[in-house]
């Protein structure tokens, strides 16, 4: 994983400094039983007690080097862990901001969370702790090692030969815990999935009365964890004792044999309690192989989760040859645009010519391919047929920068960001007070904004929460106005306004921003009877065109909406006919 790879030369410095405070603190380590071989050998059984003073000395600068070492090992560990795991998630963030929508349909928000979050956090244990201490673990076994032969080569070599034993239970335990942690993995994603809907969609669940239902939903999920993590033990405890029973053997072993030489007066006692120690040493990072292939086995399901996001590829910036506009005007053409999705059309043949500075309003039942018609003017997804072309030049040849800038859109769905009112407006943009202002009074918020406890400086809660529908659909207005780009659109905006309001915001828009070309998505006359062209859209395929006189003279499609909203004003309408 090339994000891995990056993340790790950038923090190579810290790894690399705190492998060597570890390797330093371990070469220390090893010195401690020498020493108290000599305590044994010399002080307490040869009675040299003028050499304890230098002995105990030693002992006590080696444990103060070994805990400012430690000191230094751990922070630099850390620090190493802690930015490469920075480093991979704002990596990752930053990929997901450059997938198409496409991407998004067909995962939910509970996946991204945990690979994000907990998928990351089992890379940063790994590389900030399970790696530096399997490192450490290697050092033991190889310098232990070498010690030990150059004591009693016999009594070693009968010692090594039960590690393979030991090494081979490790693989077959790698085996299944690879298995269970990937399912462990899958199925967190589930449970986050569920917890995450539950709480996102509380005032739903409350309105239908689903509070057992969603328990009993989650219980299943959390019961289902449950299970997978007790199988994880079971497969931990079915091979972690017989990993700690050859090790212990291992120790029996060397204790009982060297007993036998120190009686046979071949060893010395204190060279007996040190060898003893050098097989702790040697055998002591074969007993934590089962800890360390379960925490290496983490990440690497963890990797391999991440990584599948990483390998989706990003929105082409450009297709074809790319050009650059001086100016962006805002016509807008559409040529035999069709779109499927899943081999499905969703439009077809779709035509139409918008002038600079013109009005387009589009309607039709739900599912007609309204939202989607618009989705394809930013290029938020590809058309299957047909060209859309800005100001005479095909969209795929314009980078999605330029593109995207051209265009203002305030959606159906409103999202508002937990942050002030403010910065909802700006979005991170560097925007004059007065434009501000003056958006929000186009857009009829500048009032209620105003009356807020802190004005623009209120924080407003997660999706906007505290604020009415009508409210979160006017700063949204506002947000897109601010941008002052050429092309604005209006999906279903007014649905959320009252009838008087509607009329305020359509005068000022177009009072302020009249010379913006503008798409409008409604189900209301009142919101589109203004348009220069009206479009009526019926399972994806442009049934009726004209202006409002035109429609209602044609009495069809528009004709029935009008009647349906304006019934009780069909005998004046067909007075002004007449």
């Amino acid at each position: 994983m090339e994000s891995l790879r990056r993340g790790i030369r950038k923090n190579l410095v810290f790894f690399v400094l705190s492998i060597l405070f570890s390797i330093l603190a371990l070469s220390l380590d090893m010195f401690n039983p020498r020493i108290v071989q000599e305590i044994i050998d010399g002080v307490i059984i040869g009675g040299r007690m003028e050499d304890l003073s230098r002995l105990l000395l030693f002992l006590s600068i080696i444990t103060l080097s070994r805990v400012l070492l430690g000191y230094g090992r751990g922070y630099f560990m850390d620090l190493g862990g802690s930015a490469l795991a920075s480093d991979i998630r704002v990596d990752l963030l930053k990929h997901l901001q450059t997938l198409p929508l496409s991407f998004f349909d067909q995962i939910n928000t509970g996946e991204l969370m945990s690979r994000i979050k907990e998928d990351i956090d089992n890379v940063w244990f790994t590389f900030g702790f399970a790696l530096m201490f399997f490192v450490e673990q290697v050092f033991y076994f190889i310098i232990a090692g070498i010690i030990l032969f150059g004591i009693n080569r016999e009594l070693t070599l009968l010692i090594v030969l039960l590690l393979p034993i030991i090494g081979y239970i490790a693989y077959k335990l790698e085996v299944r815990i690879d298995k269970v942690y990937g399912e462990i993995s899958d199925q967190g994603v589930r449970l986050n999935t569920t917890a995450q809907e539950d709480i996102a969609g509380i005032r739903v669940v409350k309105s239908f009365g689903r509070e057992r239902h969603e328990i009993e939903k989650f219980f299943r999920e959390n019961h289902r964890n449950y299970e997978l993590n007790v199988k994880q033990a079971k497969t931990l405890a079915s091979y972690g004792p017989w990993m700690d029973f050859l090790t212990n053997i291992s120790i029996a072993i060397a204790i009982t044999i060297g007993g036998l030489f120190v009686i046979r007066e071949t060893m010395s006692v204190g060279t007996l309690v040190a060898f003893s120690t050098y097989v702790s040493m040697l055998v002591w990072p074969m007993r934590m192989l089962g800890w360390l292939i379960n925490a290496l086995s983490q990440c690497r399901a963890s990797l391999k989760k991440i990584d599948r996001f990483f390998k989706e590829k990003p929105e082409r910036e450009v297709i074809g040859n790319p050009v650059m506009l001086k100016e962006i005007r805002g016509n807008v053409s559409f040529r035999d645009v069709s779109f499927k999705y899943k081999d499905e059309y969703v439009l077809k043949n779709i035509n139409f010519e918008l002038k600079e500075g013109k009005t387009l309003a589009i309607m039709g039942t739900t599912g007609s391919g309204k939202t989607t018609l618009i989705n394809l003017i930013g290029r938020f997804y590809e058309p299957w047929e047909g060209e859309i072309l800005l100001d005479g030049v095909d969209i795929k040849n314009i980078s999605l920068e330029v593109l995207r800038s051209a265009i203002s859109y305030v959606p159906q769905d409103v999202f508002l960001f937990s942050d002030t009112v403010l910065e909802n407006i700006r979005l991170g943009s560097q925007v004059p007070e007065e434009e501000i202002i003056k958006a929000l009074e186009t857009a009829r918020a500048y009032n209620f904004v105003m009356n807020l406890p802190e004005g623009l400086d209120t924080i407003v809660g997660e999706r906007g929460l505290g604020l009415s529908g009508g409210q979160k659909q006017r700063l949204s207005i506002a947000r897109a106005l601010v941008r002052r780009a050429r092309i604005l659109i209006l999906d279903d905006v007014t649905s959320s306004l009252d009838m008087e309001t509607e009329h305020y915001v359509q005068r000022a828009i177009e009072k302020h921003y009249g010379d913006f070309t503008k798409i409008i998505i409604a189900h209301r006359v009142s919101a589109v009877k203004n348009a220069d062209e009206i479009i009526i859209l019926e399972n994806g395929e442009i049934v009726e065109r004209g202006t409002h006189q035109e429609l209602l003279a044609l009495r069809g499609r528009y004709f029935d909406i009008y009647q349906e909203q304006y019934g009780k004003y069909i005998l004046d309408f067909e007075e002004e006919m007449v």
